[in-house]
């Protein structure tokens, strides 16, 4: 089954591709996020993906543009901190994720930012399923979070650049 699978970064796509290609689906990755800055941050986690799909055989699409304007106009001033922020930065990417998905004949979508411990998993998810209803496609949901210490493991040993921040300004300053 082919699945759309939203990619912020390829050490967490990397157990995520694992997972999905042993339940039999052909993911596709989708490189979307317009949170992330400086744009040097962006360009390595873009360059550090495109050579792990090359090198993995993993069909990968990027959304052109970086597009930190669109998303500093989402949360500034009002939803800087917190749940708020995240939410539209969720919001964001998931709708591109299911547009995208329900564009291209895409059965599903999911994203590797069920993965990461230090996100917030029932908003991603609750944000994922508002986006595959508003485009009609299925979400794929899946709790990737046991995978996390294996993906993070294998990226290390594969030399993949390993961010340490979600890649927005504001979780850059609080960290």
């Amino acid at each position: 089954m082919k699945t759309l699978l939203h990619v912020c970064c390829a050490p967490c796509a990397v157990a995520c591709v694992k997972s999905l290609e042993e339940e039999g689906f052909s993911p596709h990755g989708f490189f979307y996020n317009p949170n992330i800055h400086p744009f040097a941050e962006y360009t390595a986690r873009l360059d550090t993906l495109t050579g792990f799909a090359s090198s993995n055989g993993l069909a990968l699409t990027v959304r052109g543009e970086y597009a930190l304007r669109p998303f500093l106009s989402r949360v500034w001033p009002d939803k800087t901190d917190g749940e708020a922020r995240c939410a539209e930065c969720y919001d964001m990417r998931m709708d591109a994720a299911a547009a995208f998905a329900a564009e291209n004949g895409f059965q599903s979508f999911t994203t590797t930012l069920l993965i990461s411990p230090y996100q917030r998993h029932d908003l991603i998810r609750e944000k994922a399923r508002l986006a595959a209803q508003k485009h009609g496609v299925d979400f794929l949901y899946r709790d990737f979070r046991p995978l996390f210490r294996e993906g993070q493991r294998a990226a290390r040993e594969l030399g993949l650049y390993r961010q340490k921040y979600c890649g927005c300004v504001f979780s850059e300053g609080e960290r």
